[in-house]
């Protein structure tokens, strides 16, 4: 995306479905709609998703990870969040570097790390601009989102 040459039909699409498209080395952005196990992401459920102090996205400009429903929409929420980046305000790693970003309906401990889920079906976008090599190449692997049975909550 983004180099469209004389596809000027690419160029055509891509101008009526957004803004356009940047090159990959300009940014790359995975979707999922399932968890580690190929199950569809669903806000009846928890989820962690989890980067390794080494598996953080590796970039030379920044990373962000957003949140859509089933319609593709931004997910609305009380606390006006979309989108957990490594800017995000207050974001806490873990005490061995590592980043828990906690995806739920209900208000973990971990506030700033928190993106609000919907009721339903959602999915995710991992967008990292100015990618590494690793990213370019295919050799960096995007953790996958854990469904997790406790996740701690304020009451």
């Amino acid at each position: 995306m983004g180099n469209y040459g004389d596809a000027f039909l690419m160029r055509a699409l891509v101008a009526y479905m957004g803004l356009g498209a940047n090159v990959n080395e300009e940014s790359t952005c995975p979707r999922t709609f399932v968890d580690d196990q190929g199950i569809q992401l669903n806000g009846r459920y928890n989820y962690v998703l989890h980067f390794n102090e080494d598996q953080l996205p590796p970039v030379e400009a920044f990373w962000s990870v957003t949140m859509y429903d089933k319609e593709f929409y931004l997910v609305k929420n009380d606390i006006n969040r979309w989108a957990i980046a490594d800017y995000t305000p207050g974001l806490e790693k873990n005490d061995d570097g590592s980043l828990d970003i906690y995806i739920q309906r209900c208000r973990p401990v971990r506030e700033s790390n928190w993106l609000p889920a919907p009721k339903d079906e959602f999915n995710l976008v991992l967008r990292m601009y100015q990618p590494s090599a690793k990213v370019l190449n295919g050799t960096y692997e995007v953790p996958g989102v854990r469904r997790v049975t406790n996740s701690p909550h304020i009451h």
